[in-house]
């Protein structure tokens, strides 16, 4: 599954526009890797997301095509968030 699609079902991010600019942006790493939108990713993919001054590490659990907003958060499992310090 495409990085911005699985993204967008896992509700990590609303939006698959806005998913797709942020792993532009260099904003996303899957298994250490910088990745782009089209970068293919599988259950147990462990991706690290920048969300502004957070980092969010997640490991895949499960990929679905369509999921309901309830079941969204079982497609995934935070290992762990952390603040970034702003640079300046």
């Amino acid at each position: 599954m495409r990085l911005d699609k699985f993204l967008k079902v896992s509700r990590l991010i609303k939006r698959r526009t806005l998913a797709k600019e942020v792993s532009d942006q260099g904003r996303i790493s899957v298994n250490g890797q910088q990745a782009k939108a089209s970068t293919t990713v599988k259950v147990g993919d462990e991706l690290v997301v920048r969300f502004g001054q957070k980092l969010v590490t997640v490991k895949i659990d499960r990929l679905q095509e369509t999921t309901r907003k309830e079941d969204a958060a079982e497609m995934y499992t935070i290992i762990k968030e952390e603040k970034v310090e702003s640079e300046g």
